[in-house]
């Protein structure tokens, strides 16, 4: 294992194409793209790693450097992506290679207390630690069915349909101050925006260019946004059959949250409304006359993995006063393995090394998944990945861990 860890290194600039290609046809995409011959403007080319075989690419990876918002803080996350080995080499330790090299040299630098991806196979990364923390809800509804209750207050508000150069500044603005609220949810910065806002039409699938949308006040202030787009359809009884595909909703009030609702259920040619990526608690659904109309198929969303303990666990906040030790399981890291003492309430945390007999007993994967606030450690212990020594000890971390706002990363790397 070590001498296939010691082969793994970072690509050049020039090897870029052959890299990009791998992976592209280990994900079984056409290799198309504005960056299949140069690395992308959020490629962190001494974060990759490759496995070459002769001239050849076996395995990839990268991580990128991101900050994302935890229960009442933010904290630098390394962000695991381009994670691939070519068939020629499966079943020959490479990706535990990759994994282990990533997760050292993140922790030996110290900068980034946790990890996260996006899994295209759940069955792969429990095995290194990683857990899903963040759900996306996947609804879908039938417009007609779709009403806002009479009730809904969408205030005095107006909801405008805007070119990209309007609208780019004031979404950025407004995600800015909002993400910092909602766990997983990233920091976006100007490369991120044009990654997000890219809308070539071999991504469209035969719908319209992205629509951008502004919620703005009387006096001119930016209060949500929104991005759909349709794809137009007709029954063989030339019965309209659209639908409506939105991509972001974000705002700052409720009454403007609905209100950006109300404009996107009220298009004309459109049967089905689908939003994938919204979270697994989206609040439209309470803001329905008939809360059966919208039907979601949750899915996990981003995976979180606890590089070092004590740091992850003291960066957060706990709503309740929590006072225990946890004794860590960490197969794959050891040196997360052992006790830890956390302590933690509204306004902060401490969490270190301790000797003093264990409250709980739990595995990494059960304390990665917990961590963003929307894991129950109570379910985990169901689960048999958490083990009560403390009479009452799930309670209290169970309570304390929880956090008011679902966790939810609308942005996939």
């Amino acid at each position: 294992m070590s001498d296939l860890a010691e082969q793994l290194r970072p690509v050049t600039a020039d090897e870029w194409p052959r890299f990009a290609r791998t992976m592209i046809t280990v994900f079984g995409d056409e290799p198309t793209g504005p960056f299949l011959d140069e690395p992308s403007p959020l490629a962190e080319l001494d974060r990759s790693l490759a496995l070459f075989d002769g001239d050849r690419v076996a395995a990839t990876s990268g991580i990128y450097s991101l900050e994302m918002s935890v229960p009442g803080a933010v904290v630098p996350t390394a962000g695991i992506t381009w994670i691939t080995v070519s068939p020629t080499h499966r079943r020959q330790g490479v990706l535990t290679a990759i994994m282990r090299r990533q997760l050292s040299e993140v922790q030996a630098a110290g900068r980034e207390p946790v990890a996260a991806l996006w899994a295209a196979e759940s069955s792969i990364y429990g095995r290194f630690g990683y857990a899903p923390a963040t759900w996306r809800g996947g609804w879908s509804g039938q417009v007609e069915r779709l009403r806002l209750r009479p009730d809904v207050d969408c205030g005095s508000g107006v909801v405008r349909l805007v070119e990209l150069a309007e609208f780019r500044p004031a979404a950025m603005a407004l995600h800015e101050r909002l993400r910092r609220f909602v766990p997983g949810n990233l920091a976006r910065d100007d490369r991120w925006w044009d990654r997000l806002l890219r809308d070539p039409p071999e991504d469209r699938r035969g719908g319209t260019g992205r629509q951008y949308v502004l919620h703005v006040e009387g006096d001119g202030a930016v209060t949500g946004y929104a991005t759909y787009r349709l794809k137009s359809s007709w029954t063989e009884t030339s019965e309209p059959d659209g639908t409506l595909s939105v991509s972001d909703v974000r705002a700052s009030t409720p009454a403007a949250y609905a209100s950006l609702w109300r404009f996107l259920l009220g298009h004309d040619l459109v049967r089905t409304v689908r939003a994938p990526m919204a979270s697994a608690d989206d609040p439209l659904r309470h803001l329905l006359v008939d809360q059966r109309a919208l039907h979601s198929t949750p899915v996990d969303a981003l995976w979180v993995r606890l590089v070092d303990v004590g740091p992850a666990l003291s960066a957060r906040r706990y709503p309740a006063r929590i006072d225990l030790v946890l004794e860590v399981r960490d197969r794959f890291c050891d040196w997360n393995d052992g006790r830890w003492h956390l302590w933690g309430h509204p306004s902060g945390a401490f969490c270190d090394r301790t000797d003093r007999d264990p409250d709980l007993v739990l595995t990494i994967e059960a304390l990665s998944a917990a961590y963003l606030g929307g894991v129950s450690l109570a379910t985990l212990q169901a689960a048999g990945q958490v083990t009560e020594v403390s009479p009452g000890a799930v309670t209290a971390a169970a309570t304390a861990f929880r956090w008011p706002v679902s966790p939810w990363c609308p942005d996939e790397f």
